[in-house]
Order: C-alpha cells, then sequence, then structure tokens
C-alpha cells in the first residue's frame, strides 16, 4: 500500500476535505446571493458570474471522483461528432441508476468546458440541500415536483433562456437544421 492509498484511507483526511468542501461550498453561496442585486441590473452579467461560482463548487465534486476514487468515465461516440461536443447546445438524456452516476455526467461536462453552465432536471426536494442545492437554484436548473403539466412549461422556460427553438429541438439532425 503506497503513501497515497495509505492518505485516502484515514478519516482524518475525509473529514479535512469534507470540511473544505462545506466551507467553500458555504462562501461561495454567500457570493451567489450577493449577486442577487446585480440581477435587477444585468440578468447576462449576473447568469456569467453565477456560473463561474457554481464551476467552483462542481469542479470539487468532479475531483473527488476522479482523483480520490480512480472513477475513469468512457465515453463512446461518433467520432464526426466529438468535434462539436462543448461548442453548440445540446440536450444529454441521463437516466442514473446509482446515486454516483450523476459525476459522471458532471465529469463529460467538466470534459468539454460546460460544467458551470449545464442543467439538469432535479426533484424540488434537492433545492434545499445547502451548497449543491443552493448553487443550483442560482445557476436556475429546474426543480420538479413530479406534476407534468407544471414541469413542461417550466422546461419550456428554460429552452427559451437557453436560446433552443422548438425547430431544432423537435426536428431531426439534417444539414438544413444544423447551421
Amino acid at each position: 500500500m503506497g503513501i497515497l492509498q495509505l492518505l485516502k484511507s484515514q478519516f482524518l483526511c475525509h473529514l479535512i476535505i469534507c470540511y473544505v468542501f462545506l466551507v467553500s461550498g458555504l462562501i461561495i453561496n454567500l457570493l451567489q446571493v450577493c449577486t442577487l442585486p446585480l440581477w435587477l441590473v444585468s440578468k447576462q452579467l449576473a447568469r456569467r458570474i453565477n456560473i463561474r461560482l457554481g464551476y467552483c463548487v462542481s469542479s470539487q465534486m468532479v475531483a473527488a471522483l476522479e482523483w480520490w476514487s480512480g472513477t475513469e468515465c468512457t465515453l463512446y461516440t461518433d467520432p464526426k461528432s466529438y468535434p462539436l461536443y462543448g461548442n453548440e447546445n445540446a440536450i444529454v438524456v441521463l437516466n442514473h441508476s446509482f446515486e454516483i452516476d450523476f459525476l459522471c455526467g458532471w465529469t463529460f461536462c467538466e470534459r468539454f468546458g460546460v460544467l458551470g453552465s449545464s442543467k439538469v432536471l432535479a426533484k424540488k426536494e434537492l433545492s434545499y440541500v445547502p451548497v449543491i442545492g443552493w448553487m443550483w437554484y442560482f445557476l436556475e436548473i429546474v426543480f420538479c415536483k413530479r406534476s407534468g403539466r407544471r414541469t413542461v412549461g417550466r422546461w419550456l422556460r428554460v429552452f427559451r433562456t437557453c436560446r433552443i427553438t422548438q425547430k431544432t429541438f423537435g426536428s431531426c439532425f439534417t444539414a438544413k437544421v444544423h447551421v
């Protein structure tokens, strides 16, 4: 067992990492609250600042997944499509089976440079969770209550915010649509 493996197995090390995540996350949440007055002046600037702040929290989770646990995420895709990832709007459907699967989605977002600005559909209860839930609230994440009509309406508002039109969202992938 190497020194790094020994360090990773120590409770005190776990405690320090957890403490750093919680304290830095709460500080970032406080900074996000400070962007509320800016929202009234410039929504775009407030969004950009919150994206950067959200990245600070999300990247810690991705680092823990990759470095601490040694998890490797592999993406199997068409080689022609790969250069487009991270350069245009997209909707990715990830129906996770385990609690940790969403971190693999964040890992791919990190690889393509869209971690801070990625959106998810989350349960309403998660909006009350300190650090991550509060960060998602300021990133305008869609929280749903399992009520179809309200959730669909909220999704349509998010699509308008992200500048995804119904034409490209509801069409087949063709050269004409993909301009």
